[in-house]
């Protein structure tokens, strides 16, 4: 009785042993995505007053984990049964995220007329607030989700073939790790100002080390937000450049003479641009109409 439950032990601890190998694989796959998923995130929780940033931030990141436990379950069974339908879903997010970056670099250039005319000294009222907080909100979740359907489908790829258990076990942590992680960092980004003004509240004496560091910390964190935007752009476009390059045959060879994560980022662009030109036709034919 006593050898085969210590029998039971030693399989549980390879099982795990074998989790923890294949978990840090899997972390090394979706290294990439998870940079690309903390640029993306930390701008779209960032531009909001300092008392709101931690609750909107807490409030993406509750629909990040709602996202994963609505992915993860799905994601298991079209592996095993639909494996066309993942490459579907991948290249379908990759559009929606190349659309997102491509509007941004085209709003820089030739900003909406509605956008001119929100431009206002006059203090936002609470119901504006509100709106504004639950649209970009809305959007990060939505960014979120596509984010974390890469993210998922990396990691199963790397356990492929290995019993349900351990892919279960594997992609599951990577998902807890891409919630937990890139929130986590994302909140310490967005209070930088704040842990600045603690540092330099510290110390009486001009140059002092905290105060030197609180200040630093201060006057960098709109420096961060700001390239925040600019890294976000690029990493929605380097992320659906890799879907399209890397799910769709055709495009597998494309400008074999550049860098891959030029080639990634060239493609996403030049896709984005194309659905980006054809919603706006859309939009105004609707409007005519």
């Amino acid at each position: 009785m006593a050898s085969g439950f210590f029998a039971l032990l030693d399989d549980i601890a390879a099982i795990m042993d074998d989790v923890a190998v294949m978990s840090k694989l899997a972390a090394k796959k979706t290294a990439g995505i998870l940079g690309d998923d903390l640029a993306v995130n930390a701008e779209k929780a960032s531009g909001f007053i300092s008392s709101r940033e931690l609750p909107v931030l807490w409030a993406i990141a509750k629909g990040s984990f709602i996202n994963k436990v609505i992915i993860l379950p799905i994601a298991f069974l079209l592996s095993a049964f639909l494996p066309i339908a993942v490459v579907i879903i991948l290249v379908l997010g990759g559009l929606y995220l190349a659309y997102e970056g491509a509007e941004k670099i085209f709003e820089y250039f030739f900003p909406h007329e509605h956008f001119k005319h929100e431009i206002s000294l006059e203090p936002l009222t609470e119901e504006q607030i509100l709106a504004f907080e639950k649209d970009k909100i809305k959007s990060a979740i939505v960014t979120d989700f596509i984010l974390s359907v890469e993210i998922v489908i990396i990691a199963l790829g790397t356990v492929i073939g290995k019993p349900i258990s351990s892919q279960i076990m594997v992609v599951t942590i990577i998902a807890i790790i891409a919630t937990v992680g890139v929130y986590g960092i994302v909140a310490l980004i967005v209070r930088m100002d704040e842990v600045g003004l603690k540092l330099m509240q510290l110390s009486s004496k001009e140059k002092s080390f905290s105060k030197t560091l609180g200040n630093i910390l201060v006057q960098a964190l709109p420096k961060v937000i700001k390239s925040l935007s600019v890294i976000g752009t690029i990493a929605l476009l380097l992320v659906a450049g890799g879907i399209f390059v890397h799910n769709i045959d055709f495009l597998h060879g494309v400008l074999p003479q550049l860098p891959s994560i030029v080639t990634e980022f060239i493609v996403g662009l030049v896709i984005g641009g194309l659905v980006l030109g054809t919603v706006n036709l859309f939009k105004k034919i609707i409007g005519k109409k």
